[in-house]
Formats: structure tokens, C-alpha cells, sequence
């Protein structure tokens, strides 16, 4: 699999009225339509996963153009446009409770694919291991709430997720495309894009990280009972101060790196020594091992082993159609329709096969109606 990229973006309340959100439906399905019945399901789930090309579908199809409801907003569009008995391609997941859903989503997706139960099951792990990931192993102050998981009929699969920092009022969205690297917790990202640049931010999914992810696992694997000398309050401040021995600075006071391990954090870890996990992606999928123990871990992985982690932050458009507040300009309600209309026209031209064109005009009628 690979980590596509990441994106920053303001908060902004608010939601889309019903007639808009009910073009975007249309609007978001008739371009989906158009990319998959002309290059197929595989370069749409590129295209849909690519941070750039995702934006600018938000902007094309009306929402504000770089609030963090372009995120939420665009997805709900896309579940509700497109159908996985009819298009090949289910999107799942969404917002707060719905997120929590998509496990069971992915396993119902027996009934419209042609997908067996470990398949789905490797689906399902595989969703629950991307949010592992980006909240737990990128700890960049980003809570998620909101996780969409999109799947193809042939089990290709990505991922669009959002976390939210709200003592900054900003969002970051995550993106993931399933791939040929077989190592979950290690990306290069292919793009990013963001204004804004945390100072310090545990990155353990970087390439720097390596050798810090490798001896996590050795420490958990040894059995938790040695690591409590430090990882009690007393070495907190020194292992901090050990991972920003570059530019060692003493200030009268300062906040404490919490690497605290409290008893249900210690059973984590003694279960986690009982599993032996044989991979770095199985030790994080552990129930209950969070973004604090797997600090705790790299913290000692390089004060007793020597191995630096990356504390370097991942991070790293167009507008057709106007936004729903009237930036850059109000939505035209008719310009907005006469889009969808150019698109019914384009398919009625293409060059498919004529049982294919009507197959496509007849799904984006529905679509229109």
C-alpha cells in the first residue's frame, strides 16, 4: 500500500443546504461515472486517493473550497452517488458514529462482490490499521473523527480520513492507496500539501523510524518488566530531553513528555509479550496500544539502543462552481446543471461500446432524475 498524502485545512461550521448537497450527489456521481466507464475502477480509486485531485473534485462540485467539510462533505456525496451492485466500487465509512461502521460495512460487501470472507476480513483489519496508523503512529495532534474506506469489486481498496486539532482550528486529512508495498507502517508519501508545519511530531511510519520500529518490537517481545525503570515519572524529563539532545535546552520549567505507563497500560504490554507479535504493524493493532505506549517504546528504543525515530512533520485549487458561503462567488444553480448535462452529452459521444454507453447514459439518468 501506499500513503498518498496529506492535507491541511481550516475548521469551518456550517453544512451544505439541501439543494446543493443534492447537485453535489449528482454532480460528484456523473465525474465518477465518466472516469470509471473511461479508464476504469483502478485509476479512479488512484485518482479519488491522490490529496490534489480529491480537492479539486470538492471544489468542482460546490463546497467550500478549503474548509475541513470538504472532506466530510464530498465523501457523504460519493456513499450516496455511487452503488456498488451498479459501479463496482462501495464507499464506506464517513463521520463520528458512521466511521465506527465500517468494519461491518466492509464485511456486508458480501452480498454485492464477488469477495470471500478472509478477503473482507484482511479488508476489514486493513481499515482499522489505517486509522492505527495515522493517530497513533503520526503523532501530530490530529484526533480522528472521521474515516472513509473505498473498495473495489476486485478488493483494491484506499483511504480518506480526517483528524481534527482544535486548539489550532484546523483539520488534516490522510489519504492511503492500496499498492504493492507490503509494509504497512512504512510510507514514502507521494505528495503533500498543507500550510502548516508542526515543530516536533513523532512520525513512526518514516523510513528514519526503521530501526526504532524494529526495536519497539524486540523490547515488547523481551517481556514489559525491564522497561519500568524508565518509564517511571522520575526518567520522563530525561528521555525527553535525550530525544532533543540536538539543541539541549534547560528552561525553568517545562511540560513533561508523558511516557507514564499506567496498570491498564502495563496489561497492554504484557499482553502484547504474551501474542509476540512478528510484525511492527501487528504490535500497534493490539487493542489498547495507543499513541502513549508507542512513544514510551521509541523514547527508550533510543535512549538504551541508540536508534533515532523521526520527529519531522509529514506534512508537506481550483474552483468551478462557487461555494456554498459565496467564496470565492456563489453557487449558479443553472451553471451547475448545465455541467451535469455536458456530461450526459460527453458520454452519448465517447467512444464505448454500444452496450457500455447505454449502460452509462441509463445510470446517469438516474442520476439526473
Amino acid at each position: 500500500m501506499k500513503r498518498t498524502g496529506t492535507a491541511d485545512l481550516p475548521l469551518h461550521g456550517g453544512k451544505a443546504p439541501r439543494w446543493l448537497f443534492q447537485r453535489m450527489v449528482k454532480l460528484s456521481g456523473a465525474i465518477s461515472e465518466t472516469v470509471i466507464d473511461n479508464y476504469g475502477q483502478e485509476v479512479f480509486l488512484e485518482r479519488i486517493t491522490d490529496p490534489h485531485w480529491f480537492q479539486a473534485l470538492a471544489c468542482t462540485i460546490g463546497f467550500d473550497w478549503h474548509s475541513s467539510g470538504t472532506t466530510t462533505t464530498t465523501c457523504g456525496a460519493l456513499k450516496m452517488a455511487l452503488d456498488p451492485e451498479l459501479h463496482g466500487i462501495a464507499v464506506l465509512g464517513g463521520k463520528g458514529a458512521a466511521s465506527r461502521k465500517t468494519p461491518d460495512e466492509i464485511m456486508s460487501l458480501e452480498e454485492h462482490f464477488n469477495v470471500g470472507t478472509s478477503k473482507l476480513t484482511e479488508l476489514s483489519d486493513l481499515s482499522k490499521l489505517t486509522a492505527k496508523v495515522d493517530n497513533s503512529c503520526i503523532q501530530d495532534g490530529y484526533q480522528l473523527y472521521h474515516h472513509t474506506f473505498i473498495v473495489t469489486e476486485k478488493g483494491d481498496w484506499g483511504v480518506i480520513q480526517q483528524g481534527m486539532k482544535d486548539d489550532m482550528g484546523f483539520a488534516r486529512r490522510y489519504h492511503w492507496l492500496s499498492h504493492d508495498i507490503k509494509n504497512p507502517v512504512e510510507e514514502p508519501h507521494r505528495g503533500i500539501c498543507g500550510d502548516l508545519r508542526e515543530a516536533e511530531v513523532l512520525d513512526m511510519t518514516s523510513k528514519e523510524s526503521g530501526d526504532t520500529r524494529e526495536i519497539s518490537l524486540d523490547l515488547v517481545k523481551d517481556g514489559p518488566e525491564h522497561l519500568r525503570p524508565y518509564l517511571s515519572r522520575g526518567w520522563q524529563s530525561s528521555l525527553y530531553e535525550y530525544h532533543n539532545k540536538k539543541h539541549l535546552r534547560m528552561p525553568y520549567h517545562h511540560p513533561v513528555l508523558d511516557t507514564d505507563i499506567s496498570k491498564g497500560g502495563w496489561k497492554v504490554l504484557e499482553r502484547a509479550y504474551e501474542i509476540q507479535p512478528e510484525s511492527y504493524a501487528d504490535l500497534i493493532s493490539i487493542r489498547g496500544m495507543g499513541p502513549k505506549k508507542i512513544r514510551a517504546l521509541a523514547l527508550v528504543a533510543d535512549l538504551v539502543h541508540g536508534s533515532e525515530a523521526s520527529w519531522k512533520d509529514p506534512v508537506k485549487y481550483s474552483f468551478a462552481h462557487g461555494g456554498k458561503d459565496g467564496t470565492p462567488f456563489p453557487v449558479d444553480r443553472e451553471v451547475y446543471d448545465s455541467t451535469i448535462r455536458t456530461l450526459e452529452r460527453d458520454l452519448r459521444e465517447s467512444s464505448m461500446e454500444e452496450g457500455e454507453r447505454r449502460s452509462a447514459l441509463k445510470r446517469l439518468e438516474r442520476l439526473l432524475s
